[in-house]
């Protein structure tokens, strides 16, 4: 009989990196729990950890290239995918210019510590504007409201949630999401710590939430109109006196311009927009500015609008002039082990913001990448820097980004399609050629990104549990094979080509996080010394850290930038919320499922099974005016596309608001699962018009939707 061995890792599905405790006999695993001695996450585990068993077993998950023929998929050798893919990309640009090439980076890219290093060398080397991903469906406002105010995109500031005394939430569900920009694990607990120890809870949303059901106190809102909230949030702080820059005040400039701009937004101007009395407004404000410390934390719901970056910027501005940034208690910026920041220093005063624009829309670029509501059309439509061929990692566009039925449509059109990816999926089904990486518990890891945003500062290294076999390859095996076929010939370029593979492939991850250690702020660690450690390292708690950590070239902090003034005097003139009219008489809003991580971990039976949980919310009062009860069968229907699911009637949710999950709508093409087990779902994105953005960013609007419903069948 083997030897029972027991595994220490991270999990890598969502962002709160819970430690998990593996316990395996050769290439079987007998049971994944959480590691009650990790530093971060104490023993917390959620059932998305337990099913990274199911991703390495699945026998539907790819390990060597496929290639597209008449007869269907054909498995070939990896030498033949990385040549044809290198030269698709070549000839193509050749023909049509080096725009036509585009590529797309999905939600498990910044899960992947191997995606993270080395695909953007070979994102680079395309040179090509056409570069998009998840972001601009999800956290492109707080990126943006940070760079503008901060001067880097990924200085965040997180809630100090083990010591604040008041979290104000806006458009999050952390309980769902385990923290979302905010790596918390055992949010649950968190939550209840802070009201354990007199501090209050406050959840402000459209819909009654799993947070909201262990908060202090929930305010209904009216959906996308938090931007007027926060506005007459900070005209009560101002009125009331109750600004306090505290120790920030000789960083901080704009502060008499913003006084200035928010005078006419008092509680009682926004609330016939928000549903929120003025009373309420005054109150909440009240309650935040008189806690001893306190947060604001706005998040998925707050940047999926039509004013999702003002929103994102109000939320930091909330936190800056009460007196709770950069402080115990408040907003808090991480100290990470390897800071992937560090290397941003000598290039803080590059521009980043709207450097480019997209052919047809000209909506701005962010960090290189265009807004994804224009993917679609930028395939479909033709002319001089049409989209001829995409390549795809980890991403699933059909799913993920707003009108699917037409991003479904123009990934078929395309001349070329290469993915990144080892599951055959709505959007992977349209490529040539797909290239398999190895899965997580194939690979090792470090969370680069999520230690950024991290609730407490630790360290944590795993390493390979199963290694893989020889016809499998890394996230930096082909991205670098890959890159190395695009730089220009000639025996000088050839030869500089192969040491750099060399040094690359000697190097490895590992080294490379090495690196980082050594290089980071806390002295004389290395990696050994984690990986010797199992559970990872406290490196203890958020400190304040201002004016060092700003990368504004000035290191001051402008509170009203010329980007955001200029919205503002476009927002003055108009109205966010979308009034309800008798074409479209429901607002539609979205929320999150917990076994599930965005459009990914739906291969896993146990992830499914059960319940149905893709399901539209509908008070009552409304679902008596439709006739409706539990179980009917509906159509819902916006201006660009209609799905069909069933009904649940709840008082959690406002009148005249309905809910829809996200990520679902999976039919799994040539899979090996039963019909009966695949639960697809439907997919809201069918729903979302992608026209419709945050004019700022170009972020998708998935919040506040204008829909109807029709009754198609009754559960009796």
């Amino acid at each position: 009989m083997s030897e029972i061995k027991t595994h220490y890792r991270a999990c890598n599905i969502c962002e709160a990196t819970c430690g998990l405790e593996i316990k395996y006999q050769k290439s079987k695993i007998l049971s994944i729990k959480g590691d009650k001695n990790d530093p971060l996450s104490k023993g917390h585990i959620c059932p998305k950890g337990v099913a990274l068993q199911d991703v390495y077993y699945d026998k539907d998950r790819l390990k060597q290239p496929v290639k597209k023929e008449k007869s269907g998929w054909k498995e070939i050798s990896w030498k033949q995918a990385y040549n044809e893919v290198a030269a698709k990309i070549k000839d193509t640009q050749k023909n049509y210019g080096n725009d036509s090439v585009a590529f797309y980076s999905g939600n498990p890219t910044v899960h992947n510590m191997g995606a993270m290093m080395f695909m953007p060398m070979f994102s680079r080397a395309l040179n090509t504007k056409n570069r998009y991903s998840a972001t601009s469906v999800d956290q492109l406002p707080d990126q943006l409201a940070a760079y503008l105010l901060f001067g880097h995109q990924l200085l965040v500031p997180v809630p100090d949630i083990d010591r604040t005394d008041c979290l104000l939430i806006i458009g999050a569900n952390p309980i769902v999401s385990n923290g979302s920009m905010m790596t918390a694990p055992k949010v649950h607990q968190r939550l209840k710590d802070i009201r354990k120890r007199g501090g209050k809870v406050i959840n402000i949303d459209p819909r009654f939430t799993e947070t909201s059901k262990i908060s202090d106190q929930h305010i209904y809102i009216n959906p996308a109109t938090d931007v007027y909230l926060l506005l007459a949030l900070l005209n009560c702080v101002f009125a009331n006196k109750y600004d306090n820059l505290r120790h920030v005040v000789e960083i901080v400039s704009g502060l008499d311009e913003l006084k200035n701009l928010v005078k006419n937004y008092t509680p009682k101007s926004v609330a016939g927009i928000t549903g929120i009395d003025d009373n309420v407004i005054e109150q909440l404000a009240t309650a935040f500015c008189q806690s001893k410390s306190a947060c604001c934390y706005t998040r998925f719901g707050a940047s999926t609008q039509k004013f999702g970056t003002l929103t994102q910027w109000l939320g930091n501005i909330i936190n800056i002039v009460t007196g709770n940034f950069d402080r115990v208690g408040g907003a808090m910026f991480a100290n990470p082990a390897v800071d992937i920041l560090a290397a941003a220093r000598k290039h803080k005063n590059k521009k980043i913001f709207a450097k480019n624009h997209s052919r047809l829309k000209k909506l701005p670029s962010f960090a290189g990448e265009l807004p994804v509501s224009t993917l679609a059309d930028e395939i479909l439509t033709g002319g001089e820097g049409q989209i001829k061929m995409l390549i795809t990692n980890s991403g699933n566009p059909v799913l993920s980004a707003p009108n699917g039925d037409k991003m479904d449509g123009a990934l078929e059109s395309l001349d070329f399609m290469v993915a990144v990816d080892f599951y055959i999926n709505e959007s992977t089904r349209h490529a040539n050629i797909i290239l398999p990486p190895t899965s997580s518990l194939e690979r090792p890891h470090y969370n680069l990104a999520f230690h950024t945003l991290a609730v407490q500062n630790t360290a944590k290294y795993s390493d390979v549990l199963f290694h893989p076999k020889n016809n499998q390859r890394s996230d930096m095996q082909i991205y670098v094979e890959l890159w190395a076929r695009l730089q220009p010939s000639g025996l000088i370029n050839r030869i500089k080509t192969w040491l750099t593979k060399q040094f690359i492939f000697k190097k490895g991850e590992a080294g490379i996080i090495n690196d980082g250690l050594k290089k980071g702020s806390y002295k004389n660690l290395d990696l050994q010394q984690v990986i010797a450690s199992k559970h990872g390292i406290d490196l203890g708690a958020l400190k304040p850290c201002m004016p060092e950590r700003l990368f504004t070239s000035d290191k001051q902090i402008n509170l009203l930038p010329d980007e955001v003034k200029i919205q503002m005097s476009r927002f003055s003139g108009g109205d966010a919320h979308e009034h309800i009219g008798k074409s479209y008489d429901l607002l539609l809003i979205g929320r999150r499922d917990p076994r599930t991580n965005n459009s990914w971990m739906h291969n896993s039976y146990r992830m499914v099974k059960g319940k149905e949980r893709c399901t539209v919310l509908i008070n009552p009062i409304n679902a008596k005016a439709y006739e409706l009860s539990d179980g009917d069968m509906v159509e819902v229907k916006s201006k660009v596309g209609s799905i069909i699911l069933p009904v649940k009637l709840t008082e959690d949710i406002k009148v005249n608001i309905i809910s829809i999950p996200h990520g679902w709508g999976h039919v799994f093409p040539d899979s090996k699962l039963t019909i009966a087990n695949q639960h697809p779902g439907a997919n809201i994105n069918v729903l979302m018009d992608e026209s419709e953005i945050d004019d700022f960013s170009g972020n998708a609007v998935l919040s506040g939707v204008p829909v109807r419903i029709i009754k198609i069948t009754s559960a009796r």
